[in-house]
């Protein structure tokens, strides 16, 4: 038994695997679009593919951030990737959305470190490899998150979550931003705070346009 082997087989101790995680493990990117509800969002500049709210939804990014099953990366990233080019046609007529950069929201260092992977950075990088620089360019380490923040889900109110997001990012090299369009990718949106504060940050440092993409919302 190999030491990735013991370490899910303690995991399932501790967390033990429902029959949704079971069913995941089966699932095709296809497949989950087909069967899960998407989302509903009244934002033209962002594109949320699910609802955050389905279980089956929660458990697929739950098992990527907190348990590593990083063959979920590759299903997001296919999902998010077909529903982008549809979009992506439009953007390109209506708003000269031309030569747009992937740029992934950063975890803080400390929170890198605990978990040895940014969930949304492993997406990205999965599109970046199914698009081969034909409808854009990834690059990470661009926005860099330089406090370290706590979940937004243990804030109490807007005006917390705000605060606690304020000038938490900063941008490295600014130059290959400037005056470019952005595709700014996250797993998860749901207040839009940091969705937010990331873009603010972007456009301060000379961004074009940005366009919000996310798994679910």
């Amino acid at each position: 038994m190999n030491i990735k082997t013991m370490f899910d087989n303690f995991l399932d101790l501790i967390f033990p695997r429902n029959t949704l995680q079971r069913r995941l493990d089966i699932l095709t990117a296809e497949e989950l679009f087909l069967e899960v509800r998407h989302a509903v969002h009244d934002d033209d500049d962002v594109l949320a593919i699910f609802e955050y709210e389905n279980e089956l939804i929660k458990q697929a990014i739950w098992s990527l951030k907190f348990r590593g099953k990083k063959r979920f990366a590759k299903i997001f990233a296919q999902i998010l990737y077909d529903r982008l080019l549809e979009k992506m046609s439009d953007l390109q007529t209506f708003s000269n959305f031309a030569d747009p950069i992937l740029i992934p929201i950063p975890l803080s260092k400390s929170r890198l470190r605990e978990r040895g992977f940014n969930q949304s950075e492993l997406i990205a990088e999965e599109m970046s490899l199914l698009d081969n620089n034909s409808s854009f360019i990834f690059k990470k380490n661009i926005l860099i998150k330089i406090k370290n923040t706590p979940p937004q889900s243990r804030s109490k109110n807007k005006k917390e979550r705000l605060n606690n997001l304020k000038n938490c990012f900063t941008v490295r090299n600014p130059h290959e931003i400037r005056k470019r369009n952005i595709i700014l990718l996250d797993d998860v949106t749901t207040t839009g705070a940091t969705i937010k504060e990331a873009s603010k940050t972007l456009k301060r440092y000379g961004a074009k346009k940005i366009f919000v993409i996310t798994v679910a919302h």
